[in-house]
């Protein structure tokens, strides 16, 4: 399963893509205010950061704004997937943007209808919000096993971008439904390597090394 990252901090972005961490980047309005930068310019730095798909969000709501928009945006470098809500006037542009040979990212989604649709109109990426629906106390790995059945029951070729992750049981969970991609805070990706019974073991091991009154340097 592949790492985007979701955010637009540069800083956090640049830690995770040192660590081989991050085979992507998603965006958002939210994640460009909370930057505080312009949006071309920010999106600009990030793409020149990492190699993989750096999803931009248009903020249009009627297709043919959506497309210039997104074409605007494809514009800032190779790696640019434009973002496109998962609306009537969100898929038109999809079929159009994705006949053109740019990614496209088709977000919002909450039903295994939607990304049937997505996957139909040629997006790149579905990207499925699983903790919005946790929050309506609907279960979000039922719907990404959901359209994983119906993609491979088909063969589409869209992959599934588990959104909305909030916890490292949902990074698990995706992995094992088997989500392409999953992105998540980086706040989230880098607790994935924390665990209680690790850092009680190594509190034995350095109070044992203390012990012996050696040094390895």
């Amino acid at each position: 399963m592949k790492f985007f990252v979701d955010t637009a901090e540069i800083d956090a972005i640049a830690e995770l893509n040192d660590l081989g961490m991050v085979d992507g980047v998603t965006t958002n309005p939210s994640l460009i205010l909370k930057s505080g930068r312009d949006i071309i310019e920010v999106t600009a730095e990030i793409c020149a950061l990492v190699d993989g798909p750096v999803s931009a969000e248009v903020v249009a709501m009627e297709a043919e704004a959506m497309i210039a928009e997104g074409r605007k945006l494809a514009e800032i470098a190779d790696n640019i997937t434009i973002k496109l809500p998962l609306t009537w006037d969100g898929l038109k542009a999809c079929k159009v943007l994705s006949d053109e040979g740019r990614m496209v990212n088709v977000t919002l989604c909450f039903s295994a209808n939607q990304a049937l649709l997505a996957a139909k109109a040629g997006a790149t990426f579905i990207s499925p919000f699983i903790g919005r629906l946790d929050d309506i106390h609907l279960d979000g790995m039922d719907l990404i096993a959901d359209i994983r059945t119906i993609y491979d029951n088909y063969g589409y070729e869209t992959n599934i971008l588990a959104a909305s992750i909030r916890s490292v049981n949902h990074v698990q969970d995706c992995a094992l439904v088997g989500a392409d991609v999953m992105t998540a805070p980086p706040e989230v990706i880098k607790k994935l390597a924390t665990h209680p019974l690790t850092d009680k073991g190594l509190e034995q091991f350095m109070a044992d090394w203390a012990k012996t009154g050696q040094n390895i340097l």
